[in-house]
C-alpha cells in the first residue's frame, strides 16, 4: 500500500490513535464516504466524456449543440478577384 511496509503502517496507526482516540471510527467512516463520492464523481465524468454528445442530446440535429460530421456544410473560401487598375 503506497510503498509502505508493515512497520510504517503500524507507526501511522499509532499516531492516528493518539491524535483521534475514540473519534477514529467516525473519522475513518467520513473519509471512506468522501472517497466513495469522489470515485462516483470521477466515474460520472468518465461516462460524460466517453458518450458522444450527439447520441445523448436527441435525434434531431437542430437540438444538438454540435452537428455530426456528415451533416456539416462544406466550408468554402470566397472567390479571389484581383483589384481593378485605375488610370
Amino acid at each position: 500500500m503506497f510503498g509502505l511496509g508493515p512497520m510504517e503502517l503500524m507507526i501511522v496507526g499509532v499516531i492516528a490513535v493518539l491524535l483521534f482516540g475514540k473519534r477514529l471510527p467516525e473519522i475513518a467512516k467520513s473519509v471512506g464516504q468522501s472517497f466513495n463520492s469522489f470515485k462516483e464523481g470521477l466515474s460520472g465524468i468518465e461516462r460524460e466524456v466517453r458518450t458522444p454528445s450527439y447520441a445523448t442530446a436527441g435525434s434531431s440535429s437542430s437540438s444538438n449543440k454540435y452537428a455530426v460530421a456528415d451533416e456539416r456544410e462544406e466550408a468554402t473560401a470566397p472567390k479571389f478577384e484581383p483589384p481593378k487598375a485605375e488610370l
